[in-house]
């Protein structure tokens, strides 16, 4: 097993300004499969498995995954009006959102028995946490954070690259201290301070899946998981035969 090393997380190019974030690019490390089948919407790494919550009406659902065999060992399927989004898991439950219903569920991490519900305004895209917050995007520029005991909103981080807005956020991981979300409907990865919403570099996946595998409109790059022991980053995506583990490397190294 080939380890994420510390140090590629957080070097930046020497050559890098405040006005251009620093670019990077990925190496793949191993290929892990991944349920062609699974809309993936939210995406998390604890304790040796993957959980993923999928989306789509009547196929929803939040999944613990094997990483080395794809096999789902232990699922529960959401109501089939509902819509599944991101997921985190916070000490001993998973937290997992919908899209435009305006619930969030709270499972036990254990057996997935339900434990309780909340509410929030406006939609749910990704979920992170920072082992005591969590960090929710609904598609715009902003992240809420939310109290990871109340789930009342504590308040908003505006994500800009310089002066400009960054929209579209959507699947969130914490990174050694940075929040990696992927943009929707690309194949980049903002990596952003928790603290003042500044763009401090950007990701570029473009090509990861290969010229072999033909992706339709939906097929997006939607999953971001790290594994903070190993110090290991995975990457997938919506309806993905393949989950990547990569390093992160910048763009123009030498």
């Amino acid at each position: 097993m080939v380890l994420l090393s510390t140090s590629v997380l957080s070097q930046s190019p020497s050559s890098s300004s405040k006005s251009h974030p620093p670019e990077y690019t990925f190496e793949v490390v191993r290929q892990l499969p991944h349920d062609s089948a699974a809309f993936t919407q939210g995406f998390t790494f604890f304790n040796g498995f993957f959980y993923e919550g999928t989306g789509r009406q009547g196929q929803s659902s939040l999944r613990q995954v094997d990483p080395e065999t794809g096999r789902v060992t232990r699922k529960v399927d959401l109501a089939p009006d509902l819509f599944g989004e991101g997921v985190a898991v916070l000490e001993h439950t998973v937290v997992q959102l919908t899209w435009t219903s305006h619930i969030g569920f709270v499972y036990d991490l254990s057996d997935f028995h339900l434990l309780r519900t909340f509410q929030y305004s406006g939609e749910g895209w990704g979920l992170a946490t920072d082992g005591r917050d969590l960090y929710m995007s609904d598609g715009s520029s902003q992240i809420r954070v939310l109290d990871g005991r109340t789930f009342a909103e504590k308040r908003r981080i505006n994500v800009h690259d310089s002066a400009k807005p960054v929209e579209q956020l959507n699947e969130l991981e914490f990174v050694e201290g940075e929040l990696y979300a992927n943009i929707w409907h690309s194949d980049r990865i903002a990596r952003i301070s928790p603290h003042t919403g500044e763009v401090t570099g950007w990701i570029d996946l473009t090509g990861i899946l290969g010229p072999f595998y033909q992706r339709d409109a939906e097929s997006v790059l939607n999953g971001i998981a790290y594994d903070s022991k190993g110090k290991r980053v995975f990457v997938t995506g919506k309806l993905w035969p393949r989950i990547f583990e990569i390093r992160v490397v910048p763009k123009h190294a030498h």
